[in-house]
């Protein structure tokens, strides 16, 4: 936000944060930053987020619900939302026949070990994930038990 005002936006600029998918952690959450072993170790250590790569957005495994939504947390913020449902697929993890028109995302697939776009890093997503927008057990039961802050 800040960012944006300085560069022209309105200075009434308010933001939404979705926090539907960033909790991370659960019980492992870290509460401080690794050993000063080095500057990696250091940071990955108290590093919240764990997806393999900052690219990799399907299913990840290791996501948790984050805040829950509320008007205007902060200064600036008009509210933290949930803005892609907890539960509700973010694609399909293979190819799924449907006459939805959806089609299959590699992106989705936990075996694809990626794209220059990801580093070429595997994709960090849960397996057998139904096509997006449908009920998928596995990923609400993984954001419920990595919630940050817990339920």
């Amino acid at each position: 936000r800040t960012k944006l005002v300085s560069l022209g936006f309105d200075a009434n600029l308010g933001m939404l944060i979705d926090t539907s998918r960033n909790g991370w952690g659960g019980t492992a959450r870290p509460t401080a930053p690794g050993a000063l072993t080095s500057v990696d170790t250091y940071v990955n250590g108290g590093r919240y987020d764990r997806r393999i790569h900052l690219g990799n957005w399907c299913n990840q495994a290791g996501a948790g619900l984050g805040e829950r939504p509320q008007a205007a947390p902060a200064a600036g913020i008009d509210a933290y939302v949930w803005i892609k449902p907890p539960g509700e697929s973010d694609g399909a993890s293979k190819e799924i026949p449907n006459n939805e028109g959806k089609g299959f995302d590699r992106m989705c697939d936990p075996t694809y070990t990626g794209n220059a776009r990801n580093g070429n890093s595997m994709s960090g997503s849960l397996p057998d994930a139904p096509l997006s927008g449908q009920w998928f057990s596995a990923q609400f039961q993984e954001l419920m038990k990595n919630a940050h802050p817990a339920l």
